[in-house]
Formats: structure tokens, C-alpha cells, sequence
């Protein structure tokens, strides 16, 4: 790198923001809402936060900083020929969490594939690492990723990989390896098959786009069930005897507590998965034959849909946008888990965020973020649910309200009487139709 490139380089926070408007990068607001994010991984940089949440184009990224560094970008790897002494000190780890790969020594330095040159602190760490200088060269976070996965199982003299996005009959390769290569009950200790069996079922849901992940224990058999547009389809059944193994290392990732089997638990995982930064919301629950363990899958990373992209047309597209334009009344959305009900919420919220209307939703995650939406998630912890969030929604002079989901009567009841005081309230409601809302509404004891 160039000493005009190192300067560059090692300018403040201030300058990247700058740099990042300047050639187009990021506006403001991206930038805001980056940094917003950061707040709970304050080891996530700006960079690297714009890109997990999708804010920023890594092509175009990756393109201005090679003009203006003066480094070349790869858009692949060469796997097969990288020597595997230089990765020898260079925990995988660290490699796919800093998104770096040694390539090649050239001469009296070792040319490096980076995601993000301007993170110093990472050069810095690979020089001390590797004993020898540095030379960075640009790549997208996903080669990265997928070559420092086939370098290191070519290290570790395995086929295929642990982490890498995998085909159904993969699963099945992987769970067959782990009982062949574990003889001894003895070894289901050894964590390491393990946590690429529970890598390789996230990295497919991920790949498939699914929306929960169900791990169920029967008395003969572990089954592992993806769904998918609300159909549930069994994937893998990994051998009985690696159901706590797998039950445990799930926990460790939720922060559960792992010795207690008796009660439900639920926990929350973040990762960033095939180079997208993925939450799973993680319940558990005890059932005769052992712990039963689903996953949500959420995908901050994900475009937002507009109406027209779900599949409405002509009449039913216009009644919609008629629908969602008025000044007041209730819309819900019915359908069971995962047919899509906050999808849709959410391109009817896009399609009339504008500036002169004020929007808040109470959630349960915050599923997508969304620039001009003030956006709250529910804490039962202290007490801060869907009801008493809408109360307080009342109070910020909204225009729209969207409810995450219509779960008591009390939420009900303010919802429905917020549509009557010159509001506009979106929610949803577990029911198999739409003339079921109705039915459920009174059963929740809201009056006719």
C-alpha cells in the first residue's frame, strides 16, 4: 500500500464518513442507522455494519477504495494454490470474523485478501501473526468467506466444509460422517463434529431462505424440519445419541442455561451467516423424549418487498393501495407461521412511508429496519408489551400504527378503539383466514 494510501488509511472516523458520502457510498441517514446499530456490537465496524445491514453496495465499495488505494480486487480466490503454512498460525476464527485470507508471499511480504482495508488494526494484527509485512488485496466478504472455508477443511484434510452453505444431501454426508468417525459414546463429547453439524444446518435454512428450523426428539430418532412458505419438511435426522450434543451447543449460542432441561427457555442468536448478518429468535421446550428446539430466522440483510412484488395484480393491488391510503380503521393480516403476514406488513408500510405521515410499530423482533418509521420492540422483562407499547404509541400523535401481533384482549381492545379515533392500525392475527379474524377477535372478548 502506498504511503498516499496509508494516510489515507489512518484518518479518523470522521474522514470514512466523509469519504463514504462524498463518493456516494452511504448517505447520511445509512450512516446513522449504522451507527445505531453498532451500539450493541460495538466490535462490529462502520464499514462492516453498513454492509450487514445492507446499507451500502460492497461492489461499489470495494471498487472506489481500489481506485483510490491503488489495490487490485479478486473476485476469486485461488484456494487450490494458497500454501498452507501461511494460514498454519492464523485462527479460522479470527480469519472469518475479520474477513481476511493470506494468498500468497510475495517477496518479503504476504499479500492478504481483505474485506475492508481501512480497519488497520487488523493489518496491524496479521503482521504481527504472520511475522512479515503485509499487502492487502481487495474481495467480497462471500469469497472470503467461502475460500478461508475450503482452505481450512483442506487443512484440516476433510471434504466439503463446516460453515459453508450446503445441499440437502450434504446434511445427510455430514450427520453420517459424525456417526461413522464416533464410534465410542465417549467421543459425543468432542465438540468440533458437532458445531459443523449445527454450522451446516443454519448455513442451509440461511441458503433456503426458511423461516424456522425445528429440532424435535422422538424415542427412536432425532428429526430436523425446515419451513418454508408454511410448509414444514424434514431435512436430516442426525443420529439419537447426539441430541443433548446438539441441544447444548444450540443453548451455548442462545446463552441459555444449559443444565436446566426442565423448563422452556428462550434466547436469541446473532451471526453473520454466508456473509449476512442473521438473528434467530431460539425457544425451548421440555417434551418426553427430550428437549424440542425451534429457531426463527430473521435476515436484517433483506430487501424489502414492494406490494406489487408479492404477487398482487389489478383489482387486488388497487383495493390494497386503496385500503392501506385511508386516514383510519384496522387492517389485519391472518395466515399461519411463516405464510408471510410481516412481509406483507411491511411493503404496505414502505409503500406509504412518506414524510408528512408519522408511523410507529411496536414489534417483537424488530424484523427490518426502516429509514422514517419509529420503530419499538416489546420487553416483557419490564413490562413493556404490545399493550402498553400501543398506549404509549397513542401519545406520539401517529398516523399509522402497526402491531406486531394481536396476542390478548387488552392489545385488542386499543387497537380497535385507536381505529376508531382517527388512526390507522396494522396487526396481524394467527388464524387459518381471513373470515377467522372475526372469531378470534370476539373469542379475545372484543365486542361486535
Amino acid at each position: 500500500m502506498s504511503e498516499a494510501a496509508q494516510d489515507m488509511a489512518t484518518t479518523s472516523a470522521g474522514f470514512l464518513k466523509r469519504l463514504l458520502i462524498e463518493h456516494g457510498l452511504a448517505n447520511e441517514n445509512a450512516i446513522a442507522r449504522a451507527e445505531a446499530a453498532r451500539q450493541d456490537r460495538p466490535d462490529v465496524g462502520l464499514v462492516e455494519a453498513l454492509l450487514g445491514l445492507g446499507l451500502m453496495d460492497e461492489k461499489r465499495f470495494l471498487n472506489t477504495l481500489a481506485a483510490l488505494l491503488g489495490l487490485e480486487v479478486l473476485e476469486t480466490l485461488p484456494v487450490d494454490e494458497i500454501d498452507l503454512a501461511l494460514i498454519a498460525d492464523v485462527p479460522i476464527t479470527y480469519a472469518k470474523q475479520a474477513y481476511v485470507l493470506p494468498i500468497r508471499r510475495d517477496g518479503d511480504k504476504v499479500v492478504v485478501a481483505v474485506a475492508n482495508p481501512l480497519n488497520l488494526s487488523v493489518l496491524d494484527d496479521l503482521r504481527v501473526i504472520l511475522r512479515q509485512r503485509v499487502e492487502p488485496a481487495l474481495a467480497p466478504r462471500d469469497v472470503i468467506f467461502d475460500g478461508i472455508n475450503r482452505v481450512y477443511d483442506r487443512k484440516r484434510g476433510l471434504e466439503g466444509t463446516a460453515a459453508e452453505v450446503l445441499q440437502d444431501d450434504d446434511l445427510g454426508h455430514i450427520a453420517q460422517e459424525i456417526e461413522e468417525s464416533t464410534k465410542d459414546l465417549l467421543d459425543v463429547t468432542d465438540e468440533a463434529p458437532i458445531i459443523r453439524l449445527v454450522n451446516s444446518i443454519l448455513s442451509q435454512a440461511v441458503k433456503e431462505k426458511v423461516s424456522d428450523i425445528h429440532i424435535e426428539p422422538f424415542e427412536k430418532f432425532l428429526s430436523v424440519r425446515f419451513r418454508k412458505d408454511g410448509v414444514l419438511r424434514e431435512v436430516l435426522r442426525p443420529p439419537k445419541r447426539f441430541q443433548a450434543s446438539i441441544a447444548s451447543r444450540i443453548k451455548i449460542m442462545g446463552n441459555l442455561n444449559i443444565a436446566e432441561k426442565r423448563l422452556p427457555q428462550d434466547g436469541r442468536i446473532r451471526r453473520v451467516i454466508a456473509g449476512k448478518e442473521i438473528d434467530i429468535r431460539l425457544s425451548t421446550v421440555p417434551t418426553t423424549f427430550g428437549e424440542r428446539l425451534v429457531m426463527r430466522i430473521l435476515d436484517r440483510s433483506s430487501v424489502l418487498l414492494d406490494l406489487a412484488d408479492l404477487g398482487l395484480q389489478g383489482d387486488d393491488l388497487r383495493l390494497i393501495e386503496d385500503l392501506i391510503t385511508r386516514p383510519h380503521g384496522i387492517i389485519l393480516v391472518t395466515g399461519p407461521t411463516g405464510s408471510g403476514k410481516t412481509t406483507t406488513l411491511y411493503a404496505a408500510l414502505s409503500r406509504i412511508n412518506t414524510p408528512d405521515k408519522n408511523i410507529l410499530t411496536i414489534e417483537d423482533p424488530v424484523e427490518y429496519q426502516i429509514t422514517g418509521i419509529g420503530q419499538m420492540q416489546v420487553n416483557p422483562k419490564i413490562d413493556f408489551t404490545f399493550a402498553s407499547g400501543l398506549r404509549a404509541s397513542l401519545r406520539q400523535d401517529p398516523d399509522v400504527i402497526l402491531v406486531g401481533e394481536i396476542r390478548d384482549r387488552e392489545t385488542a381492545e386499543i387497537a380497535v378503539q385507536a381505529s376508531l379515533t382517527g388512526h390507522l392500525v396494522f396487526s396481524t392475527l394467527h388464524t387459518n383466514s381471513a373470515a377467522s379474524a372475526f372469531t378470534r377477535l370476539v373469542d379475545m372478548g372484543v365486542e361486535p
